[in-house]
């Protein structure tokens, strides 16, 4: 292995030997720990460590950091007490996550590192977001983020890379090529010579570099990335290493041939290093055997401070207190000067209001640019707030929605609009496995809103026509919004944007210019989780939300004989039972009313808890009243009798008659 030193002291040398060192010995000990039963699982990044630590070292401690399963050497070159790392490992209360998540998949805002999900191609989209936001305050920053050869061929990284230069953001992306990915080699996971060749397809610079020379490493990364702090630009950095233990350790080496496992072993980082020092007289093996002891005992002492802790009791307020961020609601009442608007006008009259309001705030969509989106929302946003706030993206919603969250990591607020709601599935994995979590997981928040167009009634069939709010009300973390007049869709829009966990905003189209109302023109807002009684009645009580409410008023002027009390529900995620249940014990009847299909609608999760909760006060069955489970049709006919709006007076006259 050639070594270059160029003009690097003793000093450095043997600062970077140090680094190497540490990992390694860490690692030992903890498959000595393994074999005990001590740790129950453990990714090795034995081999690797040139690489962690050469990136670490030559990032400025502010500088974000997103690394993988086997980069210990950036946790380590962040100098966190070793404690806490053993804590995190063991499920301890001192780690990082409670005991909720478990060896690097955490992250920390003191240490400016953030760790890796299983699901692994979102975190280069959250380095898009963060160096977006490092970008937006000119602050000169680079982000690194780390991902395997294996993860290449997932469609975050293709999105990542191409938000990223098309954007001009300083991410350095990294990928680790150990030869394979779990067990399958790179011959069988693409065809390319090089994954370096990937960035000309972005117009993207990109290297190669040798993985396991730690001086290679330090070098050329301190030049590009003093070079990206000046001129902002991503840079692609393929390395060639090995990994010398199995994915974990449980899955062995068998599979590796053993001719490969020796020349690799040959290449070995932390030793050829220490030859190479010792023979230019740098390192002296007393010396280094002093410091071998040192870090040994540092080991010892940290694993006896967390073996030490308890274990974790769990407490059933604490679980439940921390899936969302705590959020004091800033109650913003309105003036007294009104304007008879559209639902899209309130729209857009939050968005615009919230931009004032925010100067961190950033909206992210396809063609919400010039062109103003597809429903001309953000029409004239540019000219007042700038490409730089207002951003047109890419087709990719996936690394969007990572960006989102990268931005909240970053200091700021991410609006990201879905053109339409059914192209949410496309981001769908970042939404339900990111941001839903990522409070939960390491007390993160997720600022982020994502607005969907939604809903049927306009003969834009099965791709253009879905509310799919089912989806999301499922996933714990999530807040899930879906107002049915101007004035609820400007207030609770803006409390979205102010509330520091996502939310779902479901917006429904065909009442985007069929519906007006009195709106205040100035800023205020409607907390979410709270539903709205629209009539007061006494025979029977109405549940809906979105365009379902405005059937329930048409049908209710058709009968005026029916003494109805109609409930707005507004937001679906925190859900008001509280509401919803006075009202049953009121009217003693409820029917529910929901355009999503009927089988895992939230009109099932409602009938079941007024069941369970309200079934003394019962004089009929809940009724569910929803559309057909099939996917939306495009013709009118099929469409009218899709809808679940053709069925509602026959359903609701039924309960009347009970």
């Amino acid at each position: 292995m050639n070594f270059e030193r160029k003009n690097l002291s003793d000093d450095t040398l043997l600062d970077l030997y140090k680094r190497l060192l540490k990992p390694r010995l860490i690692e030992e000990k903890m498959l000595i720990l393994i074999r005990q039963g001590k740790v129950s699982k453990w990714f090795s990044g034995i081999g690797q460590e040139a690489i962690s630590v050469g990136v670490t070292s030559v990032l400025q401690q502010d500088e974000y950091i997103l690394p993988m399963h086997r980069n210990l050497g950036v946790f380590t070159g962040r100098n966190i007490p070793l404690y806490r790392l053993f804590s995190q490992w063991q499920g301890k209360a001192n780690g990082f996550t409670k005991g909720r998540d478990r060896s690097f998949h955490f992250g920390t805002q003191e240490y400016k590192i953030v760790g890796m999900i299983s699901h692994l191609g979102p975190q280069l989209g959250v380095a898009d977001g963060i160096a977006l936001a490092d970008k937006l305050k000119k602050s000169g920053k680079v982000t690194a983020v780390f991902t395997g050869e294996g993860a290449t061929s997932e469609g975050d990284f293709h999105e990542a890379l191409n938000i990223a230069s098309v954007w001009d953001l300083p991410v350095l992306f990294i990928i680790e090529n150990n030869g394979y990915g779990l067990s399958t080699p790179t011959h069988e996971q693409y065809r390319c010579e090089n994954l370096a060749d990937r960035g000309i397809g972005y117009g993207m610079e990109s290297h190669i570099l040798d993985g396991n020379n730690i001086l290679e490493v330090y070098n050329e990364l301190s030049e590009i990335v003093a070079s990206m702090r000046q001129k902002p630009r991503p840079v692609l950095i393929e390395f060639k290493t090995f990994r010398m233990r199995g994915h974990e350790e449980a899955s062995g080496t068998k599979y590796v041939p053993k001719e490969l496992m020796d020349m690799w072993a040959e290449k070995d980082p932390v030793d050829n290093f220490r030859t190479y020092l010792i023979k230019q007289n740098i390192l002296r093996v007393d010396k280094d055997e002093k410091w071998r002891e040192e870090i040994r005992q540092e080991i010892d002492e940290h694993l006896l401070m967390a073996n030490s802790e308890p274990e974790i009791v769990a407490n059933l307020d604490t679980e439940l207190g921390d899936v969302y961020k705590p959020y004091d609601f800033e109650s913003i009442q309105p003036g007294s000067s009104t304007e008879n608007i559209r639902f899209v006008d309130a729209i857009t009259q939050s968005l615009r209001q919230s931009m004032q309001r925010h100067e961190n705030l950033v909206i992210m969509g396809q063609d919400i640019a010039e062109y103003g989106g597809a429903f001309k929302v953000t029409d004239g946003f540019v000219n007042e707030f700038g490409k730089e706030r207002i951003l047109n993206t890419p087709i990719c919603e996936s690394a969007v929605v990572s960006a989102g969250m990268g931005l909240s990591i970053n200091g700021y607020k991410a609006i990201v609009e879905m053109q339409f709601a059914d192209f949410v599935s496309t981001g769908f994995n970042p939404i339900v496995n990111y941001l839903a979590k990522v409070h939960y997981r390491w007390n993160e928040h997720a600022d982020v809103v994502v607005r969907m167009p939604c809903g049927g009634g306009t003969q834009a069939g099965p791709f253009h026509s879905q509310t799919n709010e089912a989806w999301f009300t499922k996933t714990p973390g999530l807040k899930v919004v879906y107002p049915a007049f101007p004035y609820d869709a400007k207030g609770l829009l803006n409390a979205s944007i102010n509330d520091p966990n996502p939310v779902m905003y479901f917006e429904h189209k065909l009442l985007y210019r069929s519906i007006y109302q009195d709106v205040p023109t100035d800023y205020y807002t409607v907390p979410l989780g709270q539903a709205k009684v629209l009539r007061e009645g006494k025979d029977l009580t109405i549940v809906a939300f979105g365009a379902a409410v405005h059937w329930a008023l048409e049908t209710l002027d058709l009968n005026p004989q029916i003494s109805a009390e109609l409930i707005d529900l507004r937001t679906l995620m925190p859900l008001d039972k509280d509401t919803v249940y006075a009202s049953v014990r009121k009217t003693n009847k409820c029917i529910i009313l929901q355009e999503d299909s009927m089988f895992g609608g939230i009109a099932s999760d409602i009938s079941a808890m007024i069941m369970e909760d309200c079934f003394e006060w019962l004089d009929g069955p809940v009724k569910r009243v929803a559309s057909l489970d099939t996917p939306i049709p495009f013709t009118k006919a099929l469409e009218d009798q899709y809808l679940a709006k053709g069925r509602f007076e026959t359903a609701l006259k039924e309960l009347f008659a009970y």
